[in-house]
């Protein structure tokens, strides 16, 4: 039974969708790529300016000075679910750039005992399958530089594939529009995504869906609605750059993140939601780099029905040479948010170095 409970889990956000329209939907790609951004606690809409741009603001891939590519690996739920994440990215010319990025988190080798009970109510153990479920994402990138000094715009296109075993899948796409402007030390950046309504549209698997939709009596009586619209968000950023006697640099970034809903958020009204994040990076010749960030803030509700304010704070170390980026987030440290802790690894290559 307990086994059977683990799979309803991952079956109940399709039977929870009474309204096409979800707060949370497609949360997989609001999770964040690049150890180095996540250690600022993804606060580095302005700033970013390199292959990992293409999931983070596209219009800074135009900073790319050669090919580049990007590999990442976290972990969560005690190492059940795994986020994986690899990127490419290259220059057409001194204006243009394109990317192509690929996300894929997913739990794999679930024990499916829908079927453990026979119809005679025999326990056959022969009849326990694996199934695994997981969510893609495919994300093509453009990104130009516009006529006016100093203004820069990209666009994704996002492909989305979902699959719950052989219960149901789903195909999705969308779209995302950023910007960034810099002048001098300063830059801002803009970042718009599913600005056409992300949408899902699921397939259902008949028959397996009559294998649990009385597993618990009284719930999951109905088949889900067929159609997913994930709402636009907006992510709105600035950050300056600080550099002491030539060797040690600071980079300094503040975001606002807006969902058009309401939420936990630390500023919440039934139109918008927006909570800040905050992040640092202090880097010594652009070889060791130490980050650190504060993001995640939420209004949560206690036992006692007062609020009580949480936020997340994340730390971050990177090392850069040779044009090899290695770096390392923690996330959620001393377990300051609901939000669960992480261990991310990540690599850049600048693919000039085999030149």
């Amino acid at each position: 039974m307990q086994v059977l409970k683990l799979v309803l889990v991952f079956l109940t956000p399709l039977f929870m969708m009474s309204q096409t329209t979800r707060k949370y939907s497609n949360e997989f790609l609001n999770i964040g790529v690049d150890a180095a951004a996540l250690g600022m606690s993804n606060a580095v809409i302005a700033s970013t300016s390199d292959v990992n741009s293409g999931y983070w603001n596209p219009a800074g891939l135009v900073h790319l000075e050669d090919n580049e590519i990007a590999i990442m690996h976290s972990s969560y739920f005690a190492n059940i679910a795994n986020y994986n994440y690899i990127a490419f990215a290259m220059p057409l010319d001194d204006r243009s750039a394109v990317g192509l990025s690929l996300i894929r988190f997913g739990v794999d080798d679930i024990l499916d005992t829908t079927r453990l009970i026979d119809q005679q109510g025999v326990i056959n153990y022969d009849r326990i399958n694996l199934f695994s479920t997981a969510d893609y994402a495919l994300i093509f990138s453009y990104a130009r530089r516009l006529p006016i000094a100093g203004w820069n715009y990209g666009i994704n296109a996002k492909v989305v594939r979902r699959i719950i075993g052989d219960f149901a899948s789903s195909w999705g796409f969308g779209l995302d529009v950023g910007i960034q402007f810099e002048s001098n030390d300063w830059k801002f950046g803009l970042m718009a995504r599913d600005i056409t309504t992300t949408f899902n549209s699921w397939a259902f698997d008949e028959e397996r869906l009559k294998d649990i939709q009385n597993a618990i009596p009284g719930e999951n009586q109905e088949e889900p609605e067929a159609t997913e619209l994930t709402l636009p968000k907006l992510q709105l950023g600035v950050s300056k750059m600080f550099t002491f006697n030539y060797d040690y640099t600071l980079r300094t970034e503040l975001d606002l993140i807006a969902r058009f809903e309401q939420n936990n958020d630390i500023i919440s009204t039934s139109f918008v939601s927006i909570n800040p994040a905050l992040g640092l990076e202090f880097g010594y010749v652009d070889l060791v780099f130490l980050r650190a960030g504060l993001g995640n803030f939420q209004n949560e509700l206690q036992i006692d029905n007062s609020e009580s304010l949480t936020f997340q704070p994340n730390f971050g170390v990177g090392f850069k040479y040779n044009g090899i980026s290695l770096d390392y987030a923690f996330t959620d440290i001393g377990d300051q948010s609901a939000a669960l802790y992480s261990n991310v690894f990540s690599l850049k290559i600048d693919l000039s170095i085999f030149r």
